[in-house]
């Protein structure tokens, strides 16, 4: 009989017919029957048990997604515990837990890498999972930098993957019903979108060398990024700010899902100019050490624009809401957000509007709710061959590279003409922050 693997990707091709009449001539039918329900199973590993693993927790522990959690993986031992604790609540079976990512994705029982690591590891991870045969769903932002992007496309492609980004708002019901109904021209020929976000967050502490917590491998932690002396707090959410070597900025921890809407929106793909004002405003002599405001500006042919507003540490209500996106047409605008939309024609009248009752994270650290639950059940479906991807990594990418443009904007201190059909940079500095540097050993190939 052939591996479950082999079983599960041909039933996703439309083959599966073949396999189960060859397995079926050589056993009893009860036995047939328990073998195709197990290689119909797939089986789950979370790697990164942070502020979002749960969100996907709904989507696994349904009866209907038949799926079996094999590990949960997490360089931190307190956080393996407490997620396994979370999962036991509903699943009353045995899951394994790990320190070692690498020990996971080596598992050739092991169908569906879920990676939500910290976000230097989304590539590198993603792409060892893709190199063993399985299929991986990938917590945004996708990629460090550009050539990451380039090589997970590339990779997705190389070993006949399915790969789903975490921008979860492409499986949202009523973003999609509005989106279909710009397409459609109900405002006219959109023009122009502005994606925003804002929070408060607070004062960061400024790194200091300190001992590396109890139950923490800080050196698998690091893992691609160039190693360095522990430094205190910097495993707990704070990577984010400490320098580029972890993290993306606001652009690509949160402006990635509003970003993507907008592009959706407008039907672009890459700009042909980015610039960029960006500056820290807030607690000047704390340990942030990027940008915590920038508005972003994206110009694309058909003289259309994308815009990024992004407050990371002043909460004023601009918009009207957290978090959201502003697409203006010739002959009305639309604002949608996780929760609703609203459409005005071009006097500013509300012509159409709809809550949708969703219960999604905003701006709350972590997120999750019912449209993760059901981006997570869309990649399962395409897996099984019922559905295709909200957000494959090919189209994903596009919208990441927006934020790998903005910061390499900031990082620069100028803006730069892109081309529009290949995404590559025509500025010798910025094209140097194209790719980064990797501790030895560490560099993905595929």
């Amino acid at each position: 009989m052939n591996t479950r693997r082999g079983f599960i990707k041909k039933a996703a091709l439309g083959g599966a017919g073949i396999a189960v009449v060859n397995s079926a001539m050589a056993m009893p039918a009860s036995s047939y029957r328990r073998i195709v329900g197990a290689n119909d199973r797939l089986n789950v590993a979370i790697a990164g048990l942070g502020r979002r693993y749960s969100a996907y927790k709904d989507a696994i522990v349904r009866k209907e997604s038949n799926v079996q959690l094999v590990y949960l993986c997490d360089v931190m031992k307190s956080q393996r515990t407490d997620a396994l604790g979370n999962f036991k609540k509903d699943l009353k079976y045995d899951i394994k837990l790990e320190n070692d990512i690498r020990k996971v994705i080596d598992d050739k029982e092991v169908d569906i890498l879920f990676n939500s690591t910290p976000d230097h590891w989304h590539t590198p991870g993603s792409i060892m999972a893709l190199k063993t045969g399985k299929n991986v769903y990938v917590e945004k932002p996708c990629s460090h930098d550009m050539n990451e992007n380039e090589m997970l496309v590339a990779a997705a492609k190389k070993y006949n993957a399915i790969v789903q980004m975490g921008n979860q708002q492409r499986s949202s019901d009523h973003t999609i019903e509005v989106i279909n109904m710009i397409h459609d021209g109900k405002i006219g020929k959109p023009y122009k979108a502005v994606a925003f976000y804002e929070n408060s967050r607070g004062e960061v502490p400024v790194q200091k060398k300190a001992p590396v917590p109890d139950g923490l491998d800080w050196d698998l932690f690091q893992g691609p990024a160039p190693h360095r002396e522990y430094t205190y707090n910097t495993w707990d959410y704070n990577w984010h700010w400490y320098g580029w070597d972890f993290g993306t900025a606001e652009a690509g921890n949160n402006g990635t899902h509003e970003l993507d809407v907008a592009r959706w929106a407008l039907q672009v793909d890459f700009p042909q100019h980015a610039r960029v004002e960006a500056y820290k405003r807030a607690f000047k002599n704390d340990g942030w050490e990027m940008y915590d405001s920038m508005e972003a500006t994206f110009n694309f042919p058909d003289e259309k624009i994308i815009q990024w507003d992004g407050k990371s540490r002043n909460g004023y209500d601009t918009y009207g809401a957290g978090r959201g996106t502003i697409i203006y047409g010739s002959e009305g605008a639309v604002f949608v957000n996780r929760s609703r939309y609203e459409m005005t024609d071009r006097s500013g009248k509300v012509i159409k509007e709809r809550k949708a009752g969703s219960v999604e994270a905003g701006t709350a650290l972590g997120g999750g709710g019912d449209t993760s639950t059901a981006h997570v059940v869309n990649f399962f479906n395409t897996i099984r061959g019922k559905e295709k991807l909200k957000a494959p990594i090919a189209d994903a990418s596009i919208s990441m590279a927006m934020v790998h443009y903005a910061n390499i904007a900031y990082r620069t201190g100028k803006g730069f003409d892109i081309d529009d059909k290949t995404g590559k940079i025509y500025d010798r500095d910025a094209m140097r922050l194209w790719g980064r540097k990797y501790a030895d050993g560490w560099e993905p190939s595929i």
